[in-house]
């Protein structure tokens, strides 16, 4: 309820500020304006400051998911775990298929420490479990977006909870670039 509010008092302060002006604007100045107000939009509802560089599509993603509630197993609107999160994501965002399970995932990616994790990385934790137990989309300013038991949210990795349960960072992209040259590679050599 309070997005959808949210949403509604942002798009009648642009009404009423374009109302207010004059001036008549050209379709690339309206864009730009459009898009650089989804991202103060978004930059505000999820705490992470977005630049120039930033993947709209996976905030809108994000934004779009934020609430729906868990389930274990589950893989839709009607109810999500992390990892079916995870790889809808991957598949919508990126364009790329990863695997069910946050232990498979992981099996998937770069390691990449705390302090390098950029936006789109993932993030995997071990709660209560000596195995990788959950897995998350990191945003940027320690902000990781996943669906936890309180359903599709939006979670610092400074939290006292998440901090304590954080095994690491992996980078999906980079492992899917050398797993594609290598096997461009293996393509081009002559089978006996």
């Amino acid at each position: 309820m309070k997005k959808i509010t949210l949403a509604i008092a942002l798009f009648l302060s642009v009404l009423a500020a374009k109302a207010q002006t004059k001036t008549i604007p050209t379709p690339a100045a309206e864009s730009t304006e459009q898009e650089s107000l989804a991202k103060d939009y978004l930059s505000q509802i999820m705490g992470v400051a977005m630049s120039a560089t930033s993947n709209m599509k996976l905030f809108h993603f994000v934004y779009d998911w934020i609430g729906t509630p868990y389930r274990f197993g589950g893989s839709s609107r009607k109810g999500i775990d992390c990892s079916a999160f995870t790889k809808q994501l991957y598949s919508e965002v990126f364009n790329t298929t990863i695997r069910r399970s946050s232990r498979d995932i992981f099996s998937m990616v770069s390691p990449v420490s705390k302090d390098d994790l950029k936006e789109g990385d993932l993030v995997f934790f071990k709660i209560h479990s000596r195995s990788i137990s959950h897995v998350g989309i990191y945003l940027g300013n320690n902000r990781f977006a996943h669906a936890s038991s309180k359903g599709v949210a939006i979670s610092s990795l400074d939290d006292a909870y998440y901090s304590r349960f954080f095994y690491k960072g992996g980078r999906m992209l980079e492992s899917f670039k050398n797993e594609l040259s290598a096997s461009s590679e293996t393509d081009e050599e002559p089978s006996n």
